[in-house]
């Protein structure tokens, strides 16, 4: 469980940062597809969402409070729904073939998000 919650606060900072450097260095795509700025710009709130979760739910679990176990639980639901989300979009999109570094940022965190999602039901619940 330690390292489900050390992975949990590790996510949500790495969210955190994702969203400063998406509207800071402009990690959009060079021409994105039609819809891609407004698809994207629909995400911090859900994702601002999602960090506070993981934070407050790593932190309950670093702490033994069962609460914890609860909301891992919650955002295990939330990384899978988001991961399967931006694998649909990219994939209709054309967003994974823009570029090789396009492909591998978005394919790690996509999968991360499945993954890790799928490893907070097993290992938490």
């Amino acid at each position: 469980m330690i390292t489900i919650a050390i992975l949990e606060l590790l996510t949500a900072v790495g969210l955190i940062l994702f969203w400063i450097l998406f509207f800071t260095v402009g990690m959009a795509p060079k021409n994105p597809p039609p819809g891609y700025l407004a698809y994207e710009h629909s995400f911090p709130v859900p994702d601002g969402l999602l960090s506070i979760l993981l934070l407050v739910a790593g932190i309950m679990l670093l702490l033994n409070n069962p609460l914890g176990v609860n909301l891992s639980l919650i955002a295990a639901g939330a990384l899978l729904f988001l991961g399967a989300l931006d694998i649909s979009f990219n994939i209709q999109n054309g967003i994974y073939k823009i570029s090789t570094g396009d492909l591998i940022s978005n394919a790690f965190i996509n999968l991360w998000c499945v993954g890790f999602g799928i490893a907070i039901a097993v290992v938490v619940g």
